[in-house]
């Protein structure tokens, strides 16, 4: 990694079943000054009321907000994708939704995300898979690695649900396998162009 190069990352981050907590712990983590944008997709219902936003918004120390059509992406925001259409990142960094037919059995799916991220921002992309069932983002972090960017995904050991995680470790796209409570650090890390050490966090 280039210490001098500014540009901004873009972390994009994969939850399902047992997210919600593994999110709060994820973003209790990051700094308010972290030079990324945090973009979220967690499985949910699309069809009932949610308080995910309020929920992520009392443990993370940035702002939190629901990403909407056309949004410019910041860093410094967590943005939390809405549960019925695919949340995509169009070429100039701003936000896109697509028609939420179900990929991988959801409506709202980390695969686009991934995909759409990694072609936008290149090397600057990092793809974190978090607790789940189902197999979701596993063809997202291969796109992610192709272009260059970075892979974290929760050990499985440590995952509410480890189906998610397991199926991208699978791929062999995944650079760092880490316990929930060494994501954070590691994600700071890499913005900051330190090296990461799998061994000490766990």
């Amino acid at each position: 990694m280039n210490p001098k190069d500014n540009r901004p990352w873009l972390i994009a981050v994969a939850a399902s079943a047992g997210g919600i907590s593994a999110l709060q712990t994820v973003l209790a983590g990051l700094p308010p000054d972290t030079r990324a944008a945090v973009v979220v997709v967690q499985h949910r219902s699309p069809t009932q009321p949610s308080v995910l936003h309020s929920v992520l918004a009392r443990r993370a120390r940035m702002p939190v907000v629901l990403a909407s059509e056309g949004q410019p992406i910041e860093p410094g925001v967590v943005y939390l994708s809405r549960p019925d259409l695919h949340l995509t990142v169009a070429p100039g960094g701003r936000f896109e939704y697509v028609d939420g037919t179900r990929v991988c059995g959801v409506f709202s799916s980390a695969n686009p995300l991934f995909e759409s991220a990694a072609r936008a921002f290149g090397d600057r992309t990092i793809g974190v898979v978090l607790t789940g069932s189902g197999i979701d983002a596993t063809d997202g972090v291969q796109m992610v690695k192709a272009r260059g960017g970075i892979v974290v995904a929760q050990d499985p050991g440590t995952a509410e649900y480890g189906s998610m995680p397991t199926s991208a470790i699978r791929t062999g796209a995944v650079d760092h396998v880490l316990p929930l409570d060494g994501i954070a650090a590691a994600l700071v890390a890499i913005v900051a162009g330190q090296p990461i050490d799998d061994a000490a966090a766990r």
